[in-house]
């Protein structure tokens, strides 16, 4: 077995060692393929349960719909919203400038906060933890820019604002929510007959979470897709174009 493993070790270190240049890290990006596909898995295990989990829990939707829900939607809703937050993730954390002369080092590096941000949530999953893929992938990126360049490589002012952002989403979310439900109960669920009022209430609120969506969409722009806000923002056009003038 020894004598097998050190055969294959020659080998891997023979092949880079006379590989072209160019293919010098192509090793390392199958890895972060082949690790990134672990990671999506053990956001979906546990990330979107959490997102999921009332809706399955009071029997709104059942666990295959949940399922099938999850991945159109996130799919659909990371490749129209998704564009500011990766940015955020990929350069507003770490100062990427200083790996400039050392770009091998940021892609172990990348590849590592991966690693040890899908490992986490899979352990967090197997323990029935509910936690944050973003707050695995912050600060699993904030922990080798550390090691790697020291407190000179992190963005501390990026990082105060993420993290005052932990407090004040939960803060909302439950001013939100308490008021939403403050209202459905008294208009709704208190009424002699509330189904007839929930039937009404509800074009108002999926007229709500539709419009919510597009202006998201609109204001927060997906390049890839050519987003309508490119069209609006021009002010060198009179006419709708989806290149920039």
């Amino acid at each position: 077995m020894a004598s097998t493993v050190e055969t294959i070790t020659s080998t891997l270190a023979a092949v880079t060692a006379s590989a072209p240049p160019k293919y010098d890290n192509l090793w390392m990006l199958i890895l972060g393929f082949i690790i990134a596909f672990v990671l999506a898995f053990s956001v979906g295990a546990n990330d979107v349960a959490n997102s999921f989990g009332t809706a399955v829990g009071s029997g709104v939707v059942t666990l295959k719909q949940a399922c099938i829900l999850a991945s159109i939607f996130e799919t659909v809703g990371s490749a129209l919203l998704g564009a500011k937050v990766s940015e955020t993730i990929r350069k507003g954390l770490i100062d990427v400038e200083m790996y400039n002369s050392t770009q091998d080092l940021l892609m172990a590096g990348s590849v590592s906060a991966m690693f040890g941000s899908a490992v986490w949530q899979l352990v967090a999953s197997f323990l029935k933890l509910p936690i944050s893929g973003t707050h695995c992938i912050v600060g699993a990126t904030i922990g080798f820019s550390f090691v790697a360049k020291g407190q000179n490589g992190v963005k501390w002012s990026e990082l105060i604002k993420i993290v005052m952002s932990w407090f004040v989403s939960p803060l909302l979310s439950g001013i939100m929510s308490g008021i939403l439900f403050f209202l459905v109960r008294a208009f709704i669920l208190r009424k002699a007959d509330p189904v007839p009022n929930g039937l009404r209430a509800l074009p108002v609120f999926y007229a709500c979470t539709v419009g919510i969506n597009l202006f998201s969409i609109m204001y927060t722009g997906a390049p890839r897709l050519k987003s309508p806000r490119r069209w609006l923002a021009c002010t060198h056009c009179r006419r709708l174009q989806a290149s920039v003038c």
